[in-house]
């Protein structure tokens, strides 16, 4: 399967919080948009890998995407080795995405910043043709790598270089976070304990962050991103006639 955009994320959810807007935008207009997560989300408090992996399948279907893996790299144990790089080259390679997606170069739960930096590497080494990988089906794999890297911001701010207006699609972003019901806005919190992430305060600083970023773009809501090696290469400037934002 070939992908326009390959989303990478160390947990299920990651990948809704960071830029479940953008890539329901993207499904939505057509885009073959896949999603990789690193992990199981396992050792999270809440929730078990059973119904966290029925979470990722509902908030799949509500982003309208058809293609996710997980890897299961260990959460709380992501390693930065040729073992793991493999495993993510192999998932380059075989769907050759034109822009890949990562998380946050650095934040406050320690997976992200180490998924990211192994995401970063992999996708280097993807494009060198004395890196052997092969399918099981299709056989050995020629080398690939992504025309663009970005970054989603995730707990922490991240310096922005562009905001994509998700406005038309913060709904959809919100039922999809929501899907995993056992991590987020939960009124009673039952046998399991409250979490950093599981008050409805998280859930109004993420729409807060969402529309802060809109403000400032001219939108309503907006997602905030990072492009690694910067600055952001433009051929046209098609994209300046698109809209005329609001600010």
């Amino acid at each position: 399967m070939k992908l326009d955009v390959l989303v990478f994320a160390s947990h299920p959810d990651d990948a809704e919080l960071g830029c479940g807007g953008t890539i329901a935008s993207l499904t939505s207009a057509g885009k073959k948009v896949g999603i990789i997560d690193l992990t199981k989300g396992e050792m999270g408090t809440r929730g078990t890998e059973l119904t966290r992996a029925q979470e990722v399948e509902n908030a799949s279907e509500i982003m309208g995407i058809t293609y996710r893996v997980n890897l299961d790299l260990g959460d709380s144990f992501i390693l930065n080795t040729r073992e793991n790089q493999i495993k993510i080259i192999e998932q380059v390679r075989k769907t050759q995405p034109h822009i890949c997606i990562t998380g946050a170069p650095f934040d406050r739960h320690p997976d992200h910043g180490k998924g990211t930096s192994l995401v970063l590497d992999a996708l280097f080494y993807s494009g060198l043709k004395k890196i052997p990988t092969s399918n099981a089906k299709a056989g050995p794999q020629d080398p690939w790598r992504p025309s663009h890297i970005l970054h989603y911001m995730q707990d922490r701010s991240i310096e922005t270089d562009f905001v994509y207006d998700i406005s038309d699609y913060w709904e959809i972003k919100k039922k999809a976070i929501l899907a995993f019901k056992t991590q987020f806005n939960i009124n009673e919190p039952g046998n399991e304990p409250e979490t950093y992430i599981s008050s409805k305060n998280y859930f109004k600083q993420l729409e807060a962050r969402a529309r802060y970023f809109g403000h400032l773009s001219g939108f309503t809501y907006g997602e905030a991103f990072q492009y690694y090696l910067s600055p952001t290469p433009l051929r046209s400037m098609d994209v300046f006639f698109e809209h005329t934002p609001k600010r």
